[in-house]
């Protein structure tokens, strides 16, 4: 798949003089088709929502767009429903999944009147103290398949998982929840994460659609709604090809016939929590080559760090790399790609082919729209930077400024 950057090389390179790099520069129009094609390609099926995670960019204006192309927020921490709350995502339109969740944050889902989605059995007891001896209307558990399915390389086996319960407590949870007065339900899991492969996910819609017919059959209890997760990824390198939202669709469709239609649950809701895929590609890091040097190797330190972009450091994850203004026939050489952060494991490539870079070259890191600036930190005292938002006519909007050393010292004692 061949990687496209959000404008032109040109544009891009204004931007990088004009403003302070690094910086984040997400494109809405990018971000807006995506949206578009992704709720077009499950129109069929009955009240289909996405439910964003927010964890993966939680910025207001992009929340926004997103809001306005009919997505909710998945949400995890008090943080998370304060902001979806105030970008306007109220109501059923939030989703609440945590674990290890504080009385607080259970009152402050309540509050909201969010779907809570439960992640252990236990959790029904202290939601219900947390609430002061009630329970929600609508409740969701998340189901954890244990050895009867396998994740991804990424979430990992769900047998060694802290998220969700059991096949042997699932039916426990729901007659409990029953029985203490709950009279809408809802069924999640999540056991992909960045996967390429359409039938994985269409996979755990069967897991999800047998499981709706047997609480159905022996607890009479007809699902509102069953959230398939999060999961679908992104080509993150060159060479591998973007899931396709309509062979994804159509596999689910045909199990919602075969499965959910015969069992009389034709009005069963279907739901994502996709968060990667709708903001991902969409945004990029924008950094410029600070110093070139050889060592035992050849090095390109930026002036972005892994407090920009942790992933490849933290999980040795690909970053399409583009240095702007480099014809195809530029002179090349293997170098890492670097930071300057005091951890050695600060590097956004090892080995790669990059044309030949000097100090002052601009370097679009590719595919930083999600899980990029919002896991940003400040080991080392560094500062997370501006986040801008390309509209339509080229214009780049800021939506979050840079940190200061003002901001970084605040919670300060001195």
């Amino acid at each position: 798949m061949t990687k496209t950057l959000p404008t032109t090389e040109a544009r891009l390179t204004e931007l990088a003089h004009e403003l302070p790099t690094p910086f984040h520069l997400y494109d809405e129009r990018g971000m807006r088709e995506n949206a578009r094609a992704f709720m077009q390609a499950f129109a069929w099926a009955p009240g289909f929502r996405n439910y964003y995670a927010v964890k993966a960019a939680p910025t207001p204006a992009l929340l926004q767009i997103l809001a306005e192309e009919g997505f909710g927020a998945d949400c995890s921490s008090l943080p998370e429903l304060e902001l979806a709350q105030r970008c306007g995502i109220t109501g059923e339109n939030i989703m609440f999944t945590s674990n290890d969740t504080p009385p607080e944050e259970f009152r402050r889902a309540a509050e909201l009147g969010a779907v809570i989605n439960l992640d252990d059995i236990t959790h029904i007891a202290a939601l219900e103290e947390a609430l002061g001896g009630t329970l929600p209307e609508l409740l969701s558990f998340r189901y954890n398949p244990g050895p009867e399915r396998t994740g991804n390389a990424i979430i990992g086996n769900p047998v060694e998982a802290k998220y969700g319960v059991t096949s042997e407590q699932l039916l426990d949870c729901y007659r409990t929840a029953q029985d203490k007065g709950v009279g809408r339900f809802a069924l999640h899991t999540m056991v992909a994460s960045n996967e390429l492969d359409a039938s994985f996910i269409i996979e755990t819609a069967r897991m999800l659609f047998t499981l709706a017919v047997r609480l159905k059959e022996e607890l009479g209890i007809e699902l509102e709604f069953v959230n398939l997760g999060g999961g679908i990824g992104i080509p993150y390198r060159p060479e591998q090809q973007a899931m396709s939202y309509q062979e994804v669709s159509d596999g689910i469709r045909e199990l919602y016939d075969s499965i959910i239609r015969p069992a009389g649950l034709d009005g069963l809701k279907l739901s994502f929590e996709c968060g990667r895929v709708m903001t991902g590609p969409y945004g990029v890091l924008v950094s410029r080559v600070r110093h070139v040097t050889r060592k035992y190797k050849d090095y390109v330190g930026l002036d972005a760090c892994m407090a920009n972009l942790m992933r490849p450091a933290m999980y040795g994850s690909y970053h399409h790399i583009t240095v702007l203004n480099k014809g195809e026939d530029a002179p090349r050489q293997t170098v890492d790609v670097t930071g300057s952060l005091c951890e050695n494991n600060d590097k956004f490539a090892i080995d790669r082919e990059l044309p030949v870079m000097q100090p002052g070259d601009v370097v679009v890191i590719h595919d930083a729209g999600a899980h990029g600036h919002s896991m940003g930190f400040n080991y080392n005292g560094k500062l997370r930077s501006a986040e801008y938002l390309l509209r339509a006519d080229g214009r780049a909007e800021m939506i979050r400024r840079a940190e200061t050393m003002d901001d970084l010292f605040a919670t300060l004692s001195w």
